[in-house]
């Protein structure tokens, strides 16, 4: 299997496109032959993203997100590149939502190397997943600490528009993931910053009025 500590030009250019990509549990079924399962998501689970001196942002799914995806044929792969391990459409991949979240299952034994994948992971030497969808939907929660100057985001993606894949992991995708959260974190940022400088405008404007009409009143 392919090991990469960085970005291949491949993902990064699925980046540039808009798929971000989460991480995931993934483990081997052990009453039966080179099955393996995992959950893509969890509904209304808040996990954090990012986070520096001054701002946190996490995110968290809802039980609805995936009412309008495309799943129509997600593959798996090995850090989203390469081989197909599995697929929906030959009916050795399943994403089924439930109560919990997007459950996936896999069927490993159609090809050699998909069984040598499948011994990885039961060995525990690969036991991470992510897949990579794109957002249609999101909301945000602003929670600011005015003791601390700390801004607490919560993201809560409503819809996903598409899933592309989910894939086998060498190291879970934490440039990925991290790439595609700075990225999102500095617009949210940038928001925050000019609402509060409309705010602080806003403000002065009205202690001016206010000061014309102390002045007229006296």
């Amino acid at each position: 299997m392919p090991q990469n500590n960085m970005l291949s030009k491949e993902v990064e250019r699925k980046l540039k496109e808009g798929r971000v990509f989460r991480d995931m549990e993934m483990r081997a079924k052990e009453d039966e032959q080179f099955i393996v399962e995992g959950y893509a998501t969890t509904f209304n689970e808040p996990y954090e993203l990012y986070k520096d001196a001054y701002f946190t942002l996490l995110e968290q799914v809802d039980a609805r997100a995936f009412d309008e995806c495309d799943m129509s044929d997600v593959i798996m792969q090995y850090d989203h590149e390469g081989r197909v391990f599995a697929r929906i459409s030959n009916k050795t991949l399943q994403l089924k939502v439930d109560d919990h979240g997007l459950k996936v299952r896999a069927d490993l034994s159609g090809t050699e190397i998909g069984r040598q994948l499948y011994e990885e992971i039961k060995g525990g030497y690969t036991t991470k997943m992510s897949f990579a969808f794109r957002v249609s939907k999101d909301k945000q929660d602003v929670v600011e600490d005015y003791d601390t100057g700390m801004t607490i985001v919560t993201r809560t993606i409503l819809g996903i528009s598409k899933t592309y894949d989910v894939s086998a992991v060498s190291l879970p995708a934490n440039d990925a993931t991290e790439i595609s959260a700075r990225s999102y974190s500095e617009g949210v940022i940038a928001e925050i910053k000019k609402e509060r400088l409309a705010a602080e405008e806003r403000r002065r404007a009205a202690e001016i009025i206010k000061a014309r009409i102390r002045i007229l009143a006296d």
